[in-house]
């Protein structure tokens, strides 16, 4: 008789599919029920992650709760799914963050006015999230890392800005190239490795064992497949540029999914895939990766201070604060992987919420032009001080969750791992800590823009309302989170331990 622990992942990634049908099938003017389902359906799956987290042996490197069913015979594609301590806080911070946006968009709908289409995009794209971190078996990685593109793709093409159209179709190819190249290293992998698998357990076994028998050079060539796939998702310089524009286009929610979630797809197949599954390869690469998150820190910097639209100068922090992230990956460290890892939940709660502030800014004023604003904390005061608050954390101020996202990936490059050139990370971590001021310095002036002052005379005789209920509803769980984490990390990091040393211990 099967029991929870045998089916707990396929409903942890197939329930929001339920409740997108059950979306679907509701009655087009019965916005109450739409709402509802979704909401239910999001707060179920959260209890269903909260359960997994329960049983799940946060002390075994292992693989767990897993499944592995036939799927495709021709090619040996298994459904096999299964989570460790790399890839459970990740599912839990996608399904956390799916409740709170459909909590958020309560009464927050962009127009056009279409909650059963807007809902059911985005249970749909939580099933490709959810998917993507439990998947097991490379093609299912890959089926679930794609499904992600249409439901973005729409979300941003029909309920974004005014130029949504571009920012859409820029999006999806973009990612669609990064895909094809990741999809041929996949292949390579299958056909070149010992077994023809596309297990991705297996295929990290062989590496370590060195039976996985892929001459140096192909193993380059492969690793260089998987960067691109990985890298634009993440997005790492040169391959950022679609980023800015999705996130200006795209609709509140859309920007948090993508800051908070999606963009860790990217770093998440880095540290589970490419980097384990060919780790000499990885050793060439690991200096080239260095640099560009480097140039990506000081690059998204300058540009954050070169922006007048709020939402388009955090955007660009993205690219900067997944610099951090992407330079604790090159070190190839256990270290350096824990505060890449730690990194990756602390910006998608911090830029996420940055992301919900500029919403409600631009739902109230109608405008996101920082010239535009001032005296946020004179007619908002709430939503001023939630703001400065977020825009502190996002600057990595100690006692918050953002500090630890960005001082440990610093400090990693002190050590590399064997391999790598000790002086060539020692200057990669004096720009990375040069980048630390220039966040200070864009957050810092954004909010004081923003914030400080008196109201604009356009502004001065609108009746501007503060916090409403759905917004502390949805905001608070985010806001507490950046504090525990920030005065005891420990939480996180004691998690990723047992994984990380496996994958990457000496």
């Amino acid at each position: 008789m099967d029991t929870f622990e045998d089916w707990a992942l396929s409903l942890a990634v197939f329930l929001p599919l339920v409740g997108m049908v059950g979306v679907l099938l509701a009655p087009k003017r019965a916005e109450l029920a739409q709402k509802s389902i979704a909401l239910g359906t999001s707060i179920i799956t959260l209890i269903v992650g909260i359960a997994i987290a329960t049983r799940f042996d946060w002390s075994d490197s292992a693989t767990q709760l897993g499944i592995s069913k036939q799927w495709i015979p021709l090619i040996n594609a298994r459904y096999d799914i299964g989570v460790d301590g790399i890839g459970l806080p990740l599912l839990l911070l996608s399904m956390f963050t799916t409740l709170l946006v459909i909590v958020y968009s309560w009464d927050h709908f962009p127009e056009p006015h279409n909650p059963k289409g807007f809902l059911s995009l985005m249970l749909l794209l939580a099933v490709g999230m959810n998917g993507t971190f439990v998947s097991q078996d490379l093609i299912l990685f890959f089926i679930f890392f794609e499904i992600v593109l249409l439901p973005m793709f729409f979300l941003i093409g029909v309920w974004g800005g005014p130029n949504r159209k571009y920012a859409s179709l820029k999006f999806l190819l973009f990612t669609l190239f990064g895909s094809a190249m990741m999809l041929l290293g996949f292949l390579a992998l299958f056909f070149l490795s010992d077994g023809h698998t596309f297990s991705i357990t297996a295929l990290t076994a062989m590496a370590q064992e060195g039976t996985l028998n892929i001459d140096k050079t192909t193993a380059l060539w492969i690793f260089g497949g998987l960067f691109l796939g990985f890298a634009i998702k993440v997005p790492m310089f040169p391959f950022h540029t679609w980023l800015p524009d999705a996130h200006t286009e795209a609709p509140t929610q859309g920007s948090v999914l993508l800051a908070a979630v999606l963009l860790k797809l990217g770093t998440y197949g880095f540290v589970k895939i490419a980097m384990p599954i060919l780790p000499e390869a990885s050793v060439t690469w690991a200096p080239y990766i260095g640099g560009l998150a480097v140039i990506g820190i000081i690059y998204g910097s300058l540009c954050c201070l070169a922006q007048t639209d709020v939402k388009r100068l955090i955007a660009f922090s993205s690219v900067a604060h997944m610099g951090f992230v992407m330079l604790g990956i090159s070190t190839r460290t256990e270290f350096g992987m824990n505060a890449a890892l730690f990194g990756m939940v602390a910006h998608g709660f911090i830029t996420g919420m940055l992301f919900f502030c500029a919403g409600s800014i631009q739902h109230r004023y109608d405008t996101r032009e920082i010239s535009r604003l001032g005296g946020l904390l004179t007619s908002a005061p709430r939503l001023g001080w939630i703001f400065g608050f977020s825009a502190m954390a996002s600057l990595g101020l100690p006692g918050l969750a953002g500090f630890w996202g960005e001082f440990p990936a610093v400090l990693s490059a002190f050590s590399p791992a064997e391999g790598q050139s000790v002086e060539l990370f020692r200057v990669y971590m004096v720009i990375a800590a040069i980048g630390t001021v220039l966040a200070a310095a864009y957050l810092l002036w954004m909010f004081q823009r923003v914030a400080f002052g008196e109201v604009k005379d356009e502004f001065k005789d609108a009746h501007i309302h503060d916090v409403h209920v759905t917004e502390w509803l949805a905001w608070t769980p985010i806001l507490v989170l950046i504090v525990v984490l920030g005065v005891y990390p420990d939480i996180l990091f004691r998690y990723f331990a047992a994984p990380i040393s496996a994958l990457f211990g000496a």
